[in-house]
């Protein structure tokens, strides 16, 4: 069955207050589907599809499309638009309520132009296991530096540690503003997030894991002596001890470690009953 373009008439108004953006460039719609690298057998999750621009494009090159829309007017708009597709569906609801995985019914893809204001919660929900086999988001610039940063680096932090830790991140290519509508102030990138074969930390502890890396750099300027001292409440020697069964120099700070090392440190200071 062909699968509709629809009508661009009639469009919702934009809502600022949900960071709406719209992208409409097809060059950069087309090279953003490309970076995901759908198949004809996938099943596809896309976040925030809005007026369907980057939908248009998915839909004929894969099985399955879910479409999940925040926006009452413009989930309306969808529903109108692939009323003649069984292949996609469409979700109305705050996509951090979804479980993908149980809604994609087995494996599949996650894509989306993510609200700016709210990147890095969709960003962990999305990354919550079953994890997607691939991930494309189209997110703001500088969150796209801060999840790939390396240790030591300044844009390095607890979101590029809990997203390296369970997975591999890239940048594809940058998205002025210009190719929105309405623009937005900042600049834009795409990132390609990939689950590790071999996972730092345990499923069961990803939660535990991101606490301890997120109170850690609270105190991102701190020697690791005091920030495990404050963390698991800890004498200096205790603390001491337990950063050499670690392999990490008391003086050391979170801002280099690696989450190799995070997960080391963890470990010894909870799972051990330091």
């Amino acid at each position: 069955m062909p699968r509709e373009s629809g009508s661009r008439r009639g469009l919702p108004p934009v809502r600022k207050s949900l960071g709406q953006h719209f992208l409409e460039d097809r060059r950069i719609l087309e090279r953003i589907v490309d970076a995901l690298a759908p198949s004809e057998q996938d099943t596809v999750i896309e976040i925030g599809p809005g007026r369907g621009s980057l939908s248009d494009v998915l839909a004929p090159r894969v099985s399955r499309l879910i479409l999940v829309e925040y926006d009452r007017a413009l989930a309306a708009r969808l529903r109108e638009r692939y009323a003649h597709d069984p292949m996609v569906s469409i979700v109305e609801g705050d996509v951090l309520d979804v479980a993908f995985a149980p809604l994609a019914g087995g494996a599949f893809k996650l894509i989306g132009n993510v609200p700016y204001y709210i990147t890095t919660p969709i960003l962990f929900h999305a990354l919550e296991a079953p994890r997607a086999s691939r991930v494309v988001l189209l997110v703001q610039r500088e969150v796209a530096d801060r999840i790939v940063a390396a240790p030591g680096s300044k844009t390095y932090g607890a979101l590029s540690v809990n997203v390296q830790a369970v997975a591999h991140a890239r940048i594809a290519f940058r998205v002025a503003p210009g190719s929105f509508n309405p623009p937005p102030k900042v600049e834009s990138a795409v990132v390609v997030i990939e689950p590790r074969p071999d996972p730092i930390v345990a499923a069961d502890d990803e939660a535990s894991f991101r606490r301890f890396v997120q109170d850690a750099f609270s105190m991102r300027r701190k020697q690791l002596r005091r920030v495990v001292r404050a963390i698991a409440s800890l004498d200096a020697d205790r603390a001491d001890e337990a950063l050499a069964h670690a392999s990490i120099a008391p003086a050391a700070r979170p801002e280099t470690l690696s989450p190799a090392d995070f997960e080391r440190l963890r470990r010894e200071l909870f799972s051990r009953g330091s």
